[in-house]
């Protein structure tokens, strides 16, 4: 089965194919300017970060973030497993995400979530690994597939900047629900990952 990886060329690509299909999506690139491509480092430090921006804002994880390498370094997840609880609480972790962080690290020591080997699996078998582990569940292993494994086709359902940006910009009178969100969604497929990607940098920049 073939891997469908983002790279600046294909990135590049589908942000001229989108912009071709959709109005509102030339629109943000006309305005605001194409979309970083953003992309994280695959690995366990990663996982953690998408665990502490689940259900709260992007500045209030990165700061947990920030405080939690400036707390042990490298971030590993033996590293992870020496650090107390009331540790981590003061760095800015719930005690429902420090167990989430806590299985994931547990399973990568035990050698159950072969984190390295994804790079080399297909969306659906990275998808069903990381589903198994308590903690994980399909916005976060769809935000690692997209943001970590650079998958060009994947679309985070649930996440709410997304919702709310394309309430905003197709002017819906609601914020789309799931079945809504999926459907407008596939209108962009295979480049649904960059789509997304045009729609964050609309709600970042439209704020």
């Amino acid at each position: 089965m073939s891997i469908d990886t983002l790279t600046k060329s294909t990135f590049s690509s589908a942000l001229s194919y989108l912009s071709t299909m959709d109005k509102d999506l030339k629109f943000v690139i006309d305005k605001y300017g194409p979309p970083p491509m953003w992309s994280r480092k695959p690995g366990f430090q990663t996982l953690v970060n998408i665990i502490l921006e689940q259900q709260v804002s992007l500045a209030s994880a990165k700061v947990a973030f920030e405080n939690l390498n400036n707390y042990t370094s490298p971030l590993t997840p033996k590293n992870f497993l020496k650090i107390d609880d009331s540790e981590l609480k003061k760095i800015g972790f719930s005690r429902q995400k420090i167990r989430y962080c806590r299985n994931i690290a547990t399973a990568i020591m035990k050698g159950e979530l072969k984190i390295n080997d994804f790079l080399h699996m297909p969306d659906s078998a990275v998808r069903l690994e990381l589903l198994k582990i308590t903690g994980i569940g399909p916005w976060t292993a769809d935000i690692y597939l997209l943001m970590a494994l650079n998958r060009q086709d994947i679309w985070p359902v649930g996440d709410l900047a997304l919702i709310s940006a394309i309430q905003k910009l197709k002017d819906l009178p609601e914020r789309p629900d799931n079945v809504k969100f999926e459907s407008l969604g596939k209108l962009w497929k295979p480049w649904r990952a960059v789509a997304a990607r045009i729609l964050w940098h609309f709600y970042l920049s439209s704020q």
